[in-house]
């Protein structure tokens, strides 16, 4: 697939994501559901490497990387997002996640001496500042508290988790590991951390036999995760965390979008400044840059050369 393909993909999946998610909500605890998305993920990636004959057998090191990559992108980042929603609204939470360009553009100069671009650092701004005015009536209403802060603390060490496996995805591209596989063991990791901490907290491995829980957990584990995780982190390696990462700021556009047709959502002055911002910085971000110099052919070289003198 080419990278146009890939990003549209992953924005429109997992700007759907947020109707699967609702539905898996209620009786089953949060952690539980995580668990069994990612393990069912991670058997569908299984029985495809099976299928197709990749090889799954790797070195102790490259599971160490593994782990790593799991616990921080496939477990953590889910459980510190989906805990801070206990303290703050969906609002802010999206607005928290949106951050994980800016994490991703620190981590890349850390980890990789990647230079950012002006152009980069632009559509980025238009962005969060996108969502930021896609969001402010809910965020207008927010009382400043030690639960606001707790949740967006925890928001943002789920965003910081989410960057760090983004630069092990980015890692094991680079190493040469293949990243069916990568994710396949990636998100076994990630699916025993979260059942470890279901049993650490007191939970149960309860289950809902219902059709839209089954129905949408069946959704987020073949399209959320095998899919739009195979997409994303195949674009992280071919355009930069720093781009791919702007996914983030345009899923809550596609979510409105949706709300619009689904739940007869109503759209503002807010909804609409927001959502043009935030389509103006994925333009930026991911336009090429324009080539000013303009390269002389070789008629116009040696005129030139007459005049100097050459």
């Amino acid at each position: 697939m080419n990278n146009t393909l890939l990003y549209i993909i992953t924005v429109v999946i997992w700007g759907t994501t947020w109707i699967a998610i609702n539905y898996q909500l209620g009786d089953v605890a949060v952690e539980a559901s995580i668990t069994y998305r990612f393990g069912l993920a991670a058997i569908v990636l299984f029985v495809f490497c099976y299928i197709k004959k990749l090889p799954v057998k790797f070195s102790i090191a490259q599971h160490g990387i593994f782990l790593a990559f799991g616990v921080t992108l496939f477990g953590g980042n889910y459980f510190f997002l989906y805990l801070s929603q206990e303290h703050i609204n969906s609002a802010l939470s999206s607005i928290a996640f949106s951050t994980l360009m800016l994490a991703n553009i620190i981590n890349a100069r850390i980890w990789y001496k990647t230079e950012i671009s002006k152009q980069v650092y632009l559509g980025g701004a238009l962005g969060l500042f996108g969502i930021v005015t896609l969001f402010w009536p809910q965020i207008n209403d927010v009382q400043l508290s030690t639960a606001t802060f707790t949740g967006l603390g925890l928001a943002l060490l789920g965003v910081f988790l989410a960057s760090l496996g983004n630069m092990l995805s980015i890692k094991n591209q680079k190493d040469k590991l293949p990243i069916v596989q990568s994710n396949a063991w990636g998100m076994t990791y990630g699916a025993l951390f979260m059942g470890m901490t279901v049993l650490i907290q007191g939970n149960s491995f309860t289950f809902s036999y219902t059709l839209t829980y089954i129905s949408s957990l069946l959704y987020l584990s073949i399209f959320g995760s095998v899919i739009a995780f195979g997409c994303y982190l195949s674009l992280l390696n071919k355009i930069g965390p720093h781009k791919a990462s702007y996914s983030a700021i345009m899923f809550p556009a596609i979510a409105v979008a949706i709300s619009t047709v689904i739940e007869g959502f109503v759209w503002n002055s807010y909804t609409i400044s927001g959502f043009i911002c935030m389509v103006i910085g994925n333009i930026v971000v991911l336009a090429k840059p324009n080539d000013k110099i303009k390269q002389l052919n070789p008629l116009q070289i040696k005129s030139q050369t007459k005049i100097l003198g050459g």
